[in-house]
């Protein structure tokens, strides 16, 4: 017969025992740009990201333990991009790395990642240095930047356009682009009509801008982000220059398609997953469902956090009972086939390239991307 005082002191040492559990967390780290030139998309791929993770947390989370997404403003700046990785990696113990923004920004914490053995899931950069040849810890989830210049090219020149002008960001991230664009004109047995690059920090459209209108280019591609994008088309708009404005997938953002205000109309920006709104794909449906329980309209940059953070659930759930850093690691080298919904996608030592999907959409009269 077991006493009152007996029964008490058990009880209290089986919800001691099991507290730990209960409260367990599973930490991933993120670092972006929430203030600056890219808040917007950001916001929007970690909203995306957020709402798997909470669907997944409210069913039990992954064996027991909740997932947990710790995000530091990096303002867009590599060297706080690598101040908020050593953060997280050091003080907050994350298991890994998540949705990072940038290309030079993803750069700079690739010491880190390899000094620590951290995996970095779903860059939201599609830079050709993260993919080839594979980084040991780098899980890329969505198309290469090159991919996309390369399609934009072709699509342009399919249409009979021949004077095409390439404006980019003086950095690795514009570097990388125009790569992709040379090989669409060069397939396309084009030259590019001007090949102009600003200062990330400071750009000035005004040179460039005159010699848009110059050469009479009849469409301008436009490695950037949002801000810069923004700025450069009202000036090439100003000057009187017609010519259609494309650019990547980095801006496939509601706050992008916005802050072109009534610019925005008719302006292509080329995509990395399939249209938000073909339920035929189950993950673009299962996005769909759970943003309309909370109000939410589902974008293209939320499509991109969405999967990014089913990779990284699977990676976890893969990982063992314990998740550690190389647990994770191992588990998403060996990662074969998985279904995200409607595409699969596969890593291997050799290969961290994750998705091949590229797409064109257009802006429509009331902001939205159109297929």
């Amino acid at each position: 017969m077991i006493r009152w005082p007996q029964a008490a002191a058990a009880l209290v040492a089986a919800t001691a025992l099991l507290a730990p559990l209960a409260h367990a967390q599973l930490l991933i780290g993120q670092t972006a740009g929430f203030t600056g030139p890219v808040a917007a998309g950001v916001q929007e791929t970690t909203d995306g990201a957020k709402l798997y993770f909470d669907a997944v947390n409210a069913k039990g989370g992954v064996g027991g333990q909740k997932v947990e997404l710790v995000s530091l403003d990096d303002k867009f700046d590599p060297k706080l991009s690598a101040e908020n990785a050593r953060q997280l990696i050091e003080d907050r113990k994350v298991l890994a790395l998540f949705l990072t923004r940038g290309t030079p920004h993803t750069e700079a914490i690739i010491p880190l990642l390899n000094q620590y053995n951290v995996p970095l899931v779903g860059p939201s950069t599609g830079a050709m240095v993260l993919h080839k040849p594979a980084r040991k810890h780098i899980f890329n989830v969505r198309a290469t930047y090159q991919r996309e210049a390369e399609k934009a090219i072709t699509h342009l020149a399919s249409l009979g356009i021949t004077r095409i002008a390439v404006v980019l960001a003086d950095d690795s991230f514009g570097a990388d682009g125009l790569t992709g664009a040379q090989r669409g004109l060069e397939r396309a047995q084009l030259k590019a009509v001007l090949e102009e690059r600003f200062d990330r920090s400071k750009p000035d459209f005004a040179p460039i801008t005159a010699k848009v209108v110059q050469t009479n280019a009849q469409a301008v591609l436009m490695i950037a982000s949002g801000v810069a994008v923004v700025d450069g088309y009202a000036a090439f708009r100003a000057a009187g220059s017609t010519a259609q404005i494309v650019t990547l997938s980095n801006n496939a953002s509601t706050g992008f398609a916005k802050s072109l205000g009534a610019n925005g109309r008719g302006v292509i920006v080329t995509q990395v997953f399939p249209n938000e709104r073909s339920i035929n794909f189950p993950m673009v449906r299962e996005a769909q469902e759970l943003a309309k329980a909370r109000g939410q309209e589902v974008s293209p940059a939320m499509l991109e956090g969405f999967a990014a953070a089913k990779v990284m659930v699977e990676g976890l759930r893969r990982a063992g009972p314990k998740p550690t850093r190389e647990s994770i690691d191992a588990a998403l080298d060996g990662l074969q086939k998985f279904d995200l919904g409607g595409l699969e996608i596969s890593y291997s030592p050799t290969d961290h390239s994750g998705l091949d999907f590229a797409d064109l959409s257009i802006i429509g009269t009331d902001g939205k991307f159109r297929r």
